[in-house]
C-alpha cells in the first residue's frame, strides 16, 4: 500500500535494510537510518517531533507518511516467581502473548511469532486454540520494544538492559513465517537497533527443514529444535510436522546447520510426559540420535492445560532421564517451570486467537462426546 493512498508506513516493519530505501525514495541520506534505529530501539522515543537531530523537514515527512504503531496490553499479569505475561491485542482483535522470565542478571522474553499455531502439537495449549495468521515484522520487534519500555529499559543508564535475552519460543512456528520473522531477527542483533549477540537469540523450531537450511545462510542465530521423541511414530503423534519432516531429514538439517556455525550447540527440547517419552530406553536412543551433532538437552516438565490427556513425569523420572543423558557426551538440563501459576509456562500460552482452522470447535465437540460417553458409562 503506498502513500499516495495515505497509508502511513509502520517503521517498526523495516529492518535496517529496508529502512534504508525508505528513506533514499523520499530523497534523504543513508545516515538517517542509524539516526531513527537508535531513537526507536534504544531511547524507545516514538514522536517524531522530539527526534532533535532530525532535520524539521524530515519530521513532517515522517508525522505525514510514517507512524510506530505498538500492540495494545490488553492484560498484564505478574507471576509469584517474577515472571511477567502480557496479553498483546492486535489490530484485528486477536491477541497474543509474550513472557518475560527473570533470573539474575539474565532477562529472557519469549516472544510470539503467529496468533495460534498450524502445527497442532498435542501436548501445547496453544496448538489448541487454532490457527488465525502470521505476525508482521512490527508485530514481532513490538514485543520487544513494548516489554522493554514496560521493564523500564529506556529510564535507567544507558548500559542498563532488561531484556538481555529473546527465545522465539512463543505462540506459533517462526520457520513458517520466514519472511517476517527474520527482519525481526535482524533488528534484534542490529548494533544500531537492539544489539543482542547473536548467543542471545534462539530460534525454536518443529523442524520445518527446507527453513531450517535457509535461516542457516540468512540469518546467524542459536538453535533450538523441538524433538520430544526419539521414534518417528511417537514423533507424529506429538508432533504432526514429523510426517512430512522426519526425524532423520531434521536431524540431518540440524548437522548442516552445525557445520556452519560450529561454535554454537543447538538445544534439544525434549517435554516429559508421564508414560510416553520418559524411559530410559527413550534417553539412550536419544544419545545416539544425537551422536557428532554439538547439543545440549532441555528436559520440560510438561505443563498441564485444561483437557490435555498427558500428565507431567516424576520428578524421580526426569532425574533418571537426565543422569542417563549426562553419563554421555551431552549435557542436559533441566528446566524449572516458570510462571505457571498465570499460565505463562512452556506449552501454555493461549492467547485469543479467531481459529480459522475450525480446531477449537472439533476439539469442543470432541469433549463433548467424551463426556457423554463418561456418563452412560
Amino acid at each position: 500500500m503506498s502513500d499516495r493512498n495515505h497509508v502511513k508506513t509502520n517503521l517498526l516493519n523495516l529492518d535496517a535494510v529496508q529502512m534504508r530505501e525508505w528513506f533514499t525514495a523520499r530523497g534523504e541520506k543513508p545516515f538517517r537510518v542509524s539516526q531513527m534505529m537508535k531513537w526507536l530501539y534504544q531511547r524507545g522515543v516514538h514522536d517524531f517531533d522530539q527526534m532533535t537531530d532530525l532535520s524539521k523537514t524530515l519530521r513532517t515527512t515522517l508525522n505525514e507518511q510514517a507512524e510506530i504503531r505498538l500492540p495494545e496490553i490488553a492484560v498484564d499479569q505478574a507471576s509469584s516467581d517474577g515472571t511477567h505475561k502480557w496479553l498483546l491485542r492486535l489490530e484485528d482483535g486477536n491477541c497474543i502473548e509474550t513472557v518475560f522470565i527473570p533470573e539474575g542478571e539474565r532477562g529472557t522474553l519469549c516472544v510470539s511469532s503467529q496468533v495460534g499455531c498450524i502445527l497442532n502439537c498435542s501436548f501445547c495449549s496453544t496448538a489448541q486454540q487454532g490457527f488465525n495468521r502470521n505476525l508482521t515484522t512490527a508485530e514481532i520487534i513490538g514485543q520487544v520494544l513494548l516489554a522493554s519500555i514496560q521493564l523500564g529499559q529506556f529510564e535507567g543508564p544507558r548500559n542498563h538492559r532488561a531484556v538481555t535475552n529473546v527465545v522465539m519460543m512463543g505462540m506459533g512456528e517462526p520457520l513458517l513465517n520466514y519472511d517476517n520473522v527474520v527482519p525481526a531477527l535482524h533488528l534484534m542483533m542490529d548494533d544500531e537497533a537492539f544489539g543482542l549477540s547473536k548467543r542471545r537469540v534462539t530460534v525454536s523450531s518443529a523442524g520445518v527443514v527446507p527453513a531450517l537450511d535457509r535461516l542457516a545462510q540468512d540469518c546467524d542465530v542459536a538453535l533450538a529444535i523441538s524433538l520430544h521423541a526419539t521414534e518417528n511414530e511417537l514423533r507424529n503423534e506429538l508432533v504432526p510436522l514429523n510426517k512430512k519432516y522426519p526425524i532423520e531429514a531434521l536431524l540431518d538439517a540440524c548437522r548442516r546447520y552445525a557445520d556452519r556455525e560450529r561454535r554454537l550447540s543447538i538445544t534439544f527440547e525434549y517435554v516429559m510426559l508421564d508414560g510416553i517419552n520418559d524411559q530410559p530406553r527413550h534417553a539412550k536412543q536419544l544419545i545416539r540420535l544425537l551422536k557428532g551433532i554439538p547439543a545440549k538437552v532441555n528436559l520440560i516438565p510438561f505443563n498441564p492445560f485444561p483437557n490435555s490427556s498427558y500428565k507431567r513425569s516424576s520428578p524421580e523420572a526426569i532425574e533418571r532421564f537426565q543422569k542417563i543423558i549426562a553419563a554421555s557426551e551431552l549435557t542436559a538440563f533441566v528446566r524449572r517451570p516458570r510462571g505457571d501459576d498465570i499460565d505463562a509456562a512452556c506449552g501454555q500460552l493461549a492467547g485469543q486467537v479467531a481459529d480459522k482452522t475450525r480446531r477449537t470447535r472439533r476439539l469442543q465437540e470432541q469433549a463433548v462426546v467424551l463426556k457423554q460417553a463418561g456418563g452412560a458409562a
